[in-house]
């Protein structure tokens, strides 16, 4: 508890207090037209907490501002004054994410329970040091970088956040009031729409400025403390990367796109080895070393600098230059500096030549509309194969032995597909057999669907015993996660598979979505359809003298997933398979977690701290009893229900599309994917992607995948008598614990009163009471398991910065809706006019910084 009362009051302290002063400071900046904006949005915010207690509309609201606070008459300036209250709230937003970076060590306690430091003094204390030998063979975190579209912050406002926070760390007053300058002349609207290209670029800022040093600090840390423990066949922490090669729902990802981006990706590790090799240069100024690192140098800047030239440099040809230097000081120059190239070594085993290993993600349908082609074409497969069952098709593929060429297809998706799989030879040809290696299947649903990736290989160029790479399985809804298990089995008794698993060290990855999962069957089914998941494919591959590893797909908020993920990873026990700990990161995820190399090096560390732990000290067989996982089924069958009530109602996308920003989702410049798969015009559920269906939820401020049908459950389980056992769950069992914290923080970023006006809409007035009565259902169950009065109560710091986030967003979410009311009146009475587009840029301009405000749902 004193620990949290002191993380508490320096929170206060360096991120409350600063944020107030330095804001004040922006507040009096002398920008065109936004002079008199700070003191307006403060009364603007005034009157949206006092408004919203009175019951007001934020239609209300905003012309109650109006007349009360301004003098503005014509429509057109009332606007342009909204503008501006956007444009100076989303800077509100940059310079409190920059407060909070700045105070990452000073609020964390960066040694204590749950971090890397710690579980090296539980290691040494227990006398566990054989023991983390053994696990980190085998045992590593592989953070996944994806270019979802979560976060709308443009890459020169990212870097003015990373020098921000800088010199606020270092009270440089005068340079924050700069940075707060050029902050305030900075668009954060994108004009155009990112390639994938361009989203590959920025996320690779992140790999260059943060993970290289983070990773390269984490494995130097390790290593310090158990100097054998640390193998180099297997680095303790890896990097993926989706942008480039995630090819589901982007008609945007194209074969010379993936090879651009591993291009890039080669080309900035190898900048970061030349960087750290000059600088070596710059101390090993001994004899006998001036000619290895002059060589090694000139290496790198040939591949880096000279047009055309790109040799196939190795991994070992540089650490074994490497490791000669690092003898040659050992031996004749008593060690001095060895440190420094000992870091570059590890940085090196960790990153080879990639930097991330680029995945290759594509959606079954595709395959199984190329194969359908050919068959329809006698092309390889005859025409019969069209009318087979799945075994018979099963059996067909595996019989193909041909290369086929992309021209036979008139298809030009279809040529990519041909083509990415022979782009993957040519990148592990350059970037190492790491630098592409992995072929993701969206909604994968039998064996067949990974059946066909095998034989794409083989029609790419490949022969079937030298494919290197693995067919990594994709379940997300709740029926595909509840078949996993059959799928795989149907598919370890394929010999010609079970041949292939065996050449990839009889390892099978399978990954599990939680994003699709919650908009399928709800926040409670979707994280226990996947536990319970994992369970089964555990069993069913040790079954087989398999190794299973999980690859979480999950995205910043617990609606998707984020939410305490260590805490998730920690309640995992022996029945469910930990080899190594995989997720995607995401979004705001990306810059709130890992944004700077200290909270990098933290959240990277929890990771490891959570895995090793279950292997190390988790004495129990399960995590869960039998009794303990009955219950939870229960749950999640009556909070499945009770979502598919909602999700079934037939006004349910219409309620969405009124009252939310949904159908603009489409129009932000903020990704290169489109907001739904297929072509079909309008907006349904079974097409939209989850994320704008979860950021339409969490813009409305109801959050709806993040609680929806947990109230329900628990109050089912209460009436027939069952509350003690659900409360000794509660009190015993850290998954379901998380699950209920990460539940809080959704319903703690709801807020309805903002939407409190549709509770008497003819059509969506049911809508609106089903939420909002679960939600308060939700809450005073949660508080009855929690002996609490309040949400997130265990989290001080958390809560406490959710609601400084939450008050400066108040007038954006005000703002958004009252312009859709203003939309939607012009719609109904059909007289579409030039004001109409202007509101519609508005709804836009405000979801960035409604969503930005959200990065600490990660």
């Amino acid at each position: 508890m004193d620990q949290y009362v002191s993380a508490l009051q320096q929170f206060r302290n360096e991120v409350g207090i600063r944020f107030q002063l330095y804001n004040s400071l922006f507040t009096s900046l002398p920008f065109h037209k936004i002079e008199k904006t700070g003191i307006l949005l403060s009364l603007l915010s005034s009157n949206c907490e006092e408004g919203y207690v009175k019951g007001l509309s934020p239609i209300n609201i905003i012309e109650d501002f109006f007349s009360k606070q301004t003098t503005y008459v014509t429509e057109q300036e009332k606007v342009d004054l909204l503008f501006r209250f956007v444009q100076y709230a989303e800077r509100q937003v940059v310079l409190f994410d920059a407060l909070e970076d700045a105070a990452f060590n000073k609020v964390h306690d960066m040694n204590g329970a749950g971090t890397l430091k710690h579980l090296e003094s539980e290691v040494i204390q227990a006398s566990k040091q054989a023991d983390l030998a053994e696990q980190l063979k085998v045992f590593t975190v592989r953070l996944v970088l994806t270019a979802h579209p979560t976060q709308f912050y443009p890459g020169p406002v990212l870097g003015i956040i990373n020098d921000l926070a800088k010199a606020l760390s270092a009270n440089k007053t005068s340079l924050v009031n700069e940075l707060q300058q050029q902050l305030g002349r900075t668009p954060f609207l994108k004009k155009v729409k990112p390639t994938p290209y361009d989203e590959a670029v920025s996320l690779i800022w992140y790999l260059e400025n943060v993970f290289y040093q983070a990773g390269g600090n984490i494995v130097a840390s390790l290593k310090s403390r158990f100097p054998d423990a640390v193998s180099k066949a297997n680095p303790v922490f890896q990097m993926g990367f989706w942008p480039g090669g995630d090819r589901d729902g982007n008609p945007f990802v194209r074969t010379e796109t993936t090879l651009k981006v591993a291009d890039a990706l080669r080309g900035s590790i190898l900048k970061c080895y030349y960087m750290d090799v000059r600088k070596l240069r710059r101390r090993l100024t001994f004899q006998g070393l001036e000619t290895l690192l002059l060589n090694l140098e000139t290496k790198l800047y040939n591949n880096l600098f000279v047009p055309g030239y790109k040799s196939e440099l190795t991994k070992a040809e540089l650490t074994g230059t490497l490791e000669e230097v690092k003898q040659i000081i050992i031996h004749q120059h008593n060690g001095l500096f060895l440190e420094l190239v000992e870091n570059l070594i590890n940085k090196i085993d960790i990153f080879g030549l990639h930097f991330a290993s680029l995945d290759i993600r594509q959606d079954s349908g595709t395959h199984g509309n190329l194969f359908n082609y050919l068959a329809e074409n006698n092309i390889v497969l005859n025409k019969d194969y069209l009318q087979y069952d799945e075994a018979q098709k099963i059996e067909a593929l595996l019989n193909v032995n041909e290369t086929i060429d992309a021209s036979v297809f008139t298809d030009d998706v279809h040529q990519d597909t041909i083509q990415c799989i022979g782009a993957i030879k040519t990148i592990q040809q350059f970037n190492g057999p790491d630098g592409c290696n992995r072929y993701i299947i969206s909604q994968c649903n039998s064996a067949l669907n990974a059946i066909e990736v095998f034989t794409l290989f083989k029609l790419g160029g490949w022969e079937e015993t030298t494919i290197e790479a693995d067919i990594v399985p994709l379940f997300e809804t709740i029926d595909d996660l509840e078949n996993a298990a059959t799928v795989m089995e149907t598919l370890y008794n394929i010999p010609a598979y079970r041949a292939h698993l065996k050449r990839r060290d009889n390892f099978q990855t399978i990954m599990l979505g939680f994003s699709d999962g919650t908009k399928d069957g709800g926040y409670l089914m979707a994280n226990w359809g996947i536990y319970k998941a994992k369970e089964e494919l555990t069993a069913i591959s040790r079954k087989y003298d398999l190794d299973v590893i999980f690859f979480d797909g999950r995205g910043g908020p617990p609606s998707r997933g984020g939410g305490k993920t260590h805490r998730f990873y920690a309640s995992m026990g022996k029945n469910i398979s930990s080899k190594e700990i995989q997720l995607t990161v995401q979004g705001q995820t990306v810059s709130s977690n890992f944004g700077t190399v200290d909270s990098a090096g933290y959240n990277i560390g929890q990771l490891l701290n959570a895995g090793l732990s279950n292997a190390l000290f988790y004495n129990k067989e399960e995590t869960l009893t039998a009794e303990q996982e009955a219950l939870l089924g229960k749950l999640s069958d009556i909070s499945y229900e009770a979502y598919k009530k909602l999700k079934n109602h037939p006004y349910l996308t219409a309620y969405l599309v009124h009252a939310s920003p949904l159908r603009f989702y489409g129009e932000t410049n903020i990704g290169s994917r489109p907001a739904k798969r297929g072509q079909a015009s309008g907006i349904s559920l079974k097409d939209l992607r989850a994320i704008p269906y979860a950021g339409s939820w969490s813009q409305l401020k109801q959050n709806v995948t993040g609680f929806f049908g947990v109230g329900t459950a628990l109050k089912a389980m209460d009436e027939a008598g069952n509350l003690s056992e659900i409360m000794a769950l509660y009190k015993n069992s850290l998954f379901f614990k998380t699950l209920l914290d990460n539940c809080e923080m959704a319903m703690s970023k709801s807020f309805f009163p903002l939407t409190s006006y549709l509770a008497k809409h003819k059509e969506y007035g049911e809508i609106w009471q089903m939420i909002y009565e679960e939600y308060q259902l939700t809450k005073e169950y949660i508080f009855k398991l929690s002996g609490r009065t309040e949400l997130m109560s265990d989290y001080p710091v958390d809560r406490l910065s959710i609601q400084m986030r939450e008050k400066i967003v108040l007038p954006l979410v005000t703002i958004q809706q009252y312009a859709l009311t203003r939309i939607r009146e012009m719609e109904e009475q059909v007289a579409r006019t030039p004001i109409a587009d202007v509101y519609e840029k508005l709804v836009m301009r405000c979801s960035f910084g409604i969503i930005n405000a959200g990065r600490n749902s990660a």
